[in-house]
């Protein structure tokens, strides 16, 4: 397309240090050089399949808010939200809500996603008189069978994963329902205020998550810092298995999946000190 700028390689790799070295600045250590490179692939890639939408957005990181609701126990809160927008030639207008999650996984949970994009589409349509034809989640999450060509060398096998890989999912909207949709944050904020912290039942965490072949106990529980001091999670995890010294000794080093694993295990050889380089 004539005019249409174009973003090199090189060029995105000096985006990716840049905001690399800014969240390290803003966090507590480094990545490791191994955990870099996967997010850099991941850039690249995340690139690579959507440049034609992201040459398009007109508005990037578009700030939404609606201040001053009032919850079911009238605490004053405030709903806040960042999407992009696309304004196409022929007048339409697209909002985008870029998440990290799985693509699959969203498509089978979308009213979760269309409570807050009806939320997100009213502040844009009426409080901001802006046009809108309509709203999608685009998940930023690499499927399997890109990750693994990727890992493997495997060009041919990653260029056909790539085309099969659609991670931008249609969300309906229906801003009638929008006042439904705050009165639930509104009911989440007083039970925060008032520690209402109710864990998820035994028999829910170990129910299937849709979109995924994975428990909720696996795909949501392990990346949760609070669960060895949830006692539905301890129950999940122990089972039928009697309270062994082996038992105990895996529910206290499970870190996640296998994946997960291997990242710590990789990061942690890759900073740790050579024997005998300490002061």
């Amino acid at each position: 397309m004539s005019g249409e700028p174009i973003i090199s390689k090189a060029e995105i790799d000096q985006f990716f240090e840049h905001n690399a070295e800014e969240l390290e600045a803003e966090g507590t250590h480094a990545l490791s050089p191994w955990i870099r490179e996967v997010a850099r692939a991941q850039v690249q890639l995340y690139w690579e399949r959507l440049r034609d939408i992201a040459l398009q957005v007109t508005d990037t990181e578009v700030h939404l808010q609606l201040p001053t609701q009032k919850s079911p126990r009238g605490r004053t809160f405030g709903i806040e939200g960042i999407v992009d927008i696309v304004r196409e030639a022929d007048g339409r207008t697209t909002m985008y809500d870029v998440k990290t999650h799985d693509a699959q996984c969203v498509r089978d949970n979308t009213e979760q996603y269309e409570k807050q994009l009806n939320v997100y589409a009213h502040i844009w349509t009426e409080l901001r008189g802006e046009r809108l034809d309509s709203t999608a989640v685009i998940c930023t999450s690499l499927p399997k069978d890109v990750e693994l060509a990727y890992r493997r060398g495997d060009k041919k096998g990653l260029a056909a994963a790539m085309v099969k890989w659609d991670p931008i999912i249609p969300i309906k909207y229906d801003t009638q329902r929008v006042k439904a949709t705050i009165d639930e944050f509104g009911a989440a904020v007083d039970r925060i205020e008032a520690h209402d912290f109710e864990p998820r039942t035994v028999e829910y965490l170990n129910e299937r998550t849709p979109g995924t072949r994975t428990k909720f106990g696996v795909y949501v529980c392990r990346n949760c810092d609070a669960r060895y001091s949830c006692r539905s999670y301890q129950q999940y995890a122990f089972g039928s298995r009697a309270r062994s010294e082996n038992a105990v000794a895996a529910y206290l080093g499970d870190i996640g999946d296998d994946d997960t694993r291997d990242e710590f295990t990789i990061a942690a050889l890759e900073i740790e000190p050579p024997l005998g380089t300490e002061d």
